[in-house]
């Protein structure tokens, strides 16, 4: 949790690891169940206003991310201390889980549901058994999850900053959650920009979308822009006449034979293997994403 007034980090730092946790997630929960979580979590439940009882707000929230991410046998006992972080999770055996938030949510309880979505998600990987080596990898894991699986966005819109102060939820930088939050949007045709309250949110999450439709937008698939295509030509017929192997970033020619290029799913990552013949039409085995490709 970043304090009042210091300074954020911006951009996509953490980029590798984030494509790595959606791959991951593919990898273990498989195409057909991340398809279940298709309906993100709406802001009307998990509204908490001061007048509501803190205890029985925050038990109630707690419930909607358990629901949410299929726990019904987990139960989740929430209090409040002094700390330096947003909130701490004890992974024990279950069903009982015991979740320490910052006491300064007592009075900004707007935000209650952005800090259970990451620490519900800790018990939730916790279950899948499904980690990454490493305290930081394995906190952007959990913030990827979260964000990618529906409970997320709350963390975005808990970024806010002005001249005086600021604060952000989470070990991803806005503009990477902006960017989880768009891949999640263009494979469920889902639409968070209604629920943002903070401005700050709205630009990280147009930032990550312009990034995740590159995605979409990159040689070999056929939806490549010229400049794209012009370079990939290039590296192609390079490929042919025999020298080294070249690479655009994410695209790669092996040899053969017959001359073949990989490239990563713009959706989940994994790697695909096509033969270079021109107009194809691949499937990942992984996502079970249908690519239109022009190799």
């Amino acid at each position: 949790m970043a304090a009042p007034g210091s300074d954020i980090e911006h951009g996509f730092p953490h980029l590798d690891t984030v494509r790595a946790s959606i791959a991951a997630l593919y990898r273990r929960l498989s195409r057909d169940t991340v398809d279940t979580f298709g309906l993100s979590v709406v802001p009307g439940d998990v509204a908490f206003s001061d007048q509501d009882d803190l205890y029985l707000g925050v038990q109630r929230v707690a419930g909607v991310m358990v629901q949410h991410l299929r726990l019904p046998d987990a139960r989740m006992i929430v209090s409040f201390r002094e700390m330096r972080h947003a909130g701490n999770v004890e992974l024990a055996a279950g069903p009982e889980y015991f979740i320490e938030l910052n006491s300064r949510f007592k009075t900004h309880r707007r935000d209650i549901g952005a800090a259970l979505a990451h620490e519900v998600t800790h018990v939730y990987l916790h279950r899948l058994d499904l980690s990454f080596p490493g305290t930081r990898d394995n906190e952007i894991l959990t913030d990827t999850t979260a964000a990618y699986l529906g409970t997320g966005w709350l963390l975005l819109d808990a970024f806010r900053q002005d001249s005086l102060s600021s604060q952000k939820l989470g070990y991803l930088t806005p503009e990477e959650f902006g960017y989880v939050l768009a891949k999640r949007a263009l494979l469920f045709d889902e639409d968070p920009y209604p629920w943002f309250t903070s401005p700050q949110a709205y630009e990280a999450y147009a930032k990550g979308l312009e990034l995740a439709r590159h995605d979409q937008a990159r040689p070999p698939l056929a939806a490549a822009g010229w400049t794209g295509r012009r370079r990939y030509a290039k590296d192609r017929r390079s490929a042919e006449s025999g020298d080294p192997s070249p690479t655009g970033g994410d695209y790669a020619f092996d040899s053969g034979p017959p001359l073949s290029v990989s490239f990563p799913c713009p959706t989940c990552r994994q790697r695909i293997r096509v033969p270079v013949r021109g107009r194809v039409r691949a499937r990942c085995g992984l996502c079970r994403t249908v690519l239109e490709c022009d190799t």
